[in-house]
């Protein structure tokens, strides 16, 4: 049975599942194009479903890493490829014909004056075994590649009809009492001024339930908590102080050499949805409705305590690495079995600001040799910062920052060191997770060195991946003026430009150019890229998250500098021509684009970006 695809014989509706969740990235909009491509139909004629969580069918299910069109291109197209195969033979079947002799598009399969359409011949072709199936080549591609294809749910996100997992109806909706301060666990709790609501203390809060947010919050508000343990005297700078005393001694390099220090900042995820998930228990059966990022991975998860396990994703507004985690999702389990009701968990801008998995903090110290030419001949990189706590399980931290390591850019000899230290915050996978650390203090290092090239000039000396010095001239050649700030990254089989300049006007320019192999959504590309440049704005403005008496002092977007409309830049992506294979993009132009507006930004005043 085909996981991917299926064709209705009685109405003739064409369906494609989606197997891994849509975070915002528009993975239902690629996954469409794929079918449409290999089936010779419009995009807009075909309905879209969400799978469930289910690793057996549709295997891995985890939407992260920038590897989802990667691991799903193929399957996809083979699988869409595999049903017009089989539509051809049943009709060839039928008129004692060679298959040759048959042409199947836009839902019909024609032979001279004669055809059957789709759903005529659904019925015959599924017990079909299929032979000779070939994808559609990049040349005679009608869908795939077209920049004019929009997403598949634009018309019902701009509308407001598109549920997310906030619209999820319930019989109760909970918020909980989190820690007031770092680590805390409550002790109890003084109900008195509580109204129309039902409190149960867990392990790391109190939930208060009721019948609608607005009652919940409200009495959320009346509740009085005590709490013990923890950290109440926790605070950002001394953690700071902390990592620079631990960094690596690292090398010195020969001769005289170039010092500087960076600071990369905690950051919150901040999606624009924050966690909830809504989920009903039935003796030993759960369902779970989530914007998770792993699908599979939470249904294993359950699977541990309970018979039967149904995880339906939905739609997620924004994710970044946040909804990766599993914390909100055994909430609403734990919530649901006490209560015998379908209970939405649901968290507020401020719980998920001050109570997130953040991005670790970091600290660099970069030191290299220069020759004549002022271009660095040989560097040492000395890197400490935290592990990424929350997901201890799934991945080696060390490994980790070694991958990084090898993927500097330059034909410049020299050695990273790391130091892991022990994380006194909640740290977890943030959009490029340690690239967007180690990658912009190396490009920031390479732009603040006194050379006697320009910013562009000095880096095609010290290339020598020609897929990256193709994107950088690609990137040359589309930005209109001085390309003030330039920087590059390579990572998920992808290479990405960013030239970063101010117009007349005072209002920055930047360009990027982005080589992904086949850009398979062109659209998709450049939103994607776009994205990630929005996030380098906002961490350039000093967006960060900091600690003091224990507590996170960002709380909303109020306090959190993020990225406003009026904020941003004119951005230019050039989508780059390649015969490489399909590459990754969700998190690739961030650490280039954050180095090139840091240094836009900052310039050779600031090379400690605290």
């Amino acid at each position: 049975m085909n996981p991917f695809v299926r064709i209705d014989a009685g109405s003739g509706l064409i369906t494609v599942t989606v197997p891994v969740p849509d975070t915002g990235q528009g993975v239902r909009t690629a996954v469409a194009m794929m079918v449409a491509e290999e089936l010779k139909v419009p995009v807009e004629s075909l309905a879209i479903e969400q799978a469930e969580g289910d690793q057996e069918t549709y295997g891995p299910q985890i939407s992260a890493n920038s590897n989802t069109m990667q691991r799903l291109h193929e399957p996809i197209r083979t699988a869409a490829a595999t049903v017009w195969h089989l539509l051809v033979k049943a009709a060839a079947q039928r008129w004692r014909v060679s298959e040759d002799e048959c042409r199947a598009d836009n839902g019909f399969v024609e032979h001279g004056e004669s055809r059957f359409s789709y759903q005529e011949l659904a019925g015959e072709a599924a017990p079909l075994t299929p032979t000779d199936v070939v994808l559609t080549p990049q040349h005679e591609w009608r869908v795939l590649g077209n920049a004019a294809i929009k997403r598949v749910d634009q018309e019902a996100i701009v509308t407001g009809k598109l549920a997310y997992a906030i619209d999820q109806p319930a019989d109760l909706v909970a918020v909980i009492a989190r820690p007031p301060w770092i680590g805390a666990t409550p002790t109890g709790f003084g109900a008195t001024g509580v109204r129309d609501a039902e409190i149960v203390q867990l392990g790391n809060g109190i939930a208060v339930l009721a019948r609608d947010a607005c009652t919940a919050i409200k009495a959320r508000e009346n509740l009085r908590t005590t709490w013990a343990g923890g950290d109440p005297d926790a605070d950002s700078d001394e953690w700071l102080a902390d990592l620079e005393a631990a960094l690596p001694e690292g090398k010195t390099p020969p001769g005289e050499y170039v010092e500087k220090i960076y600071v990369t900042p905690m950051l919150a995820h901040a999606p624009m949805e924050p966690p909830t998930a809504t989920a009903t228990v039935t003796g030993s059966e759960v369902t779970l409705w989530a914007p998770t990022q792993a699908p599979d991975r939470v249904r294993t998860l359950l699977e541990e305590d309970f018979e039967t396990v149904r995880v339906i994703p939905t739609r997620a507004g924004g994710a970044f690495g946040r909804k990766f985690e599993v914390g909100f999702v055994l909430e609403a389990v734990q919530l649901a079995r006490h209560t015998g009701k379908t209970v939405k968990v649901l968290w507020t801008r401020d719980d998920d600001m001050r109570h997130d998995s953040y991005r670790p903090l970091s600290v660099h110290r970069i030191r290299a040799t220069v020759n004549d030419e002022g271009l660095p001949t040989w560097r040492d990189h000395a890197v400490s910062t935290w592990p990424l706590a929350s997901a201890l399980e799934v991945t080696s931290n060390p490994q980790i920052m070694q991958m990084m390591a090898n993927k500097y850019l330059y034909d410049v000899e020299g050695e990273v060191h790391f130091a892991i230290c022990a994380p006194p915050i909640r740290t977890g996978f943030w959009r490029s997770v340690y690239a967007g650390q180690s990658v912009y203090a190396e490009e920031m290092f390479l732009s603040e060195l006194d050379m006697r090239h320009d910013q562009l000039e000095r880096r095609l000396k010290l290339l020598t991946d020609p897929r990256v010095r193709n994107v950088l001239e690609a990137a040359a050649e589309a930005h209109d003026g001085e390309p003030r700030a330039v920087a590059c990254h390579r990572d998920f089989g992808s290479v990405v430009a960013v030239i970063a300049g101010t117009r007349r006007d005072g209002r920055t320019k930047i360009t990027a150019a982005v080589d992904v192999g086949p850009a398979l959504h062109p659209s998709g590309v450049r939103q994607q890229v776009e994205g990630a440049i929005m996030d380098a704005v906002s961490t350039a403005q000093g967006a960060r998250i900091t600690v003091k008496q224990g507590k996170v002092v960002q709380k909303s977007f109020a306090d959190h500098p993020w990225a406003r409309i009026g904020d941003t830049p004119e951005i230019n992506v050039v989508v780059v021509a390649s015969e490489a294979p399909v590459g990754g993009l969700g998190e690739l132009a961030y650490p280039a684009a954050a180095a090139a507006l840091g240094f836009l930004s900052h310039g050779k005043q600031n090379s400690d970006l605290r």
